[in-house]
């Protein structure tokens, strides 16, 4: 199937929209850990065991925030799955003609932001930084959803999804603990404005 063909200004936009900051990270990391985080963001791409470990290895006192991170990536797919069926479940005709995720190319984009969005949470939770979305990449990004017509509704349950399937794998107290960095996503996402 060939995929549809992206108007200029969502060209332009795709690159700005990096929603992850690490600009006020310098004062709790070094440049080479900064490095690990960037370069994984450069290439969206979750953090592999050996970076994990490096960051371990410079903060000790990090090391339930590393486990977190490193079930959160193993799991990502059950995860995201568990999301998109709670996002099918609360729209269900949302896959049909006239449906926000038709046909299935924007479907299939929706699901891999899903991914992203725990890629993205797992910085935060690895870097043990609340405040690690950018709020210019978010800008942008609201501008790119308004552009390809996002469904927000659907990306704020599918979110707000995430959030519960990733923290059913956490105990009672790891919830309440780590729920802050899905919290600053889901809120930031839930103030993008809807397309006029």
């Amino acid at each position: 199937m060939n995929r549809p063909s992206l108007s200029p200004a969502v060209l332009e936009l795709i690159p700005k929209a990096r929603i992850v900051s690490f600009a006020t990270w310098q004062d709790r990391y070094t440049s080479e850990v900064l490095q690990i985080f960037q370069t994984a963001d450069d290439q969206r791409l979750y953090l592999t065991d050996a970076e994990l470990q490096q960051i371990a290895t410079s903060h000790p006192d990090q090391a339930l925030n590393i486990a977190v991170v490193t079930m959160l990536r193993e799991q990502v797919v059950d995860i995201v799955n568990e999301a998109r069926s709670g996002v099918l479940a609360a729209f269900p005709k949302i896959l049909e003609p006239g449906g926000g995720l038709y046909p299935a190319d924007r479907a299939d984009a929706c699901w891999r932001d899903f991914w992203q969005f725990l890629r993205c949470i797992t910085y935060g939770i690895a870097g043990q930084q609340a405040d690690y979305l950018s709020a210019d990449g978010l800008h942008y990004m609201n501008l790119l959803y308004q552009e390809l017509q996002v469904p927000l509704d659907a990306m704020v349950v599918g979110l707000q999804g995430i959030k519960s399937a990733a923290l059913r794998r956490l105990d009672e107290d790891q919830q309440q603990l780590f729920g802050v960095y899905f919290d600053r996503l889901i809120q930031a996402l839930s103030q993008f404005q809807p397309v006029k």
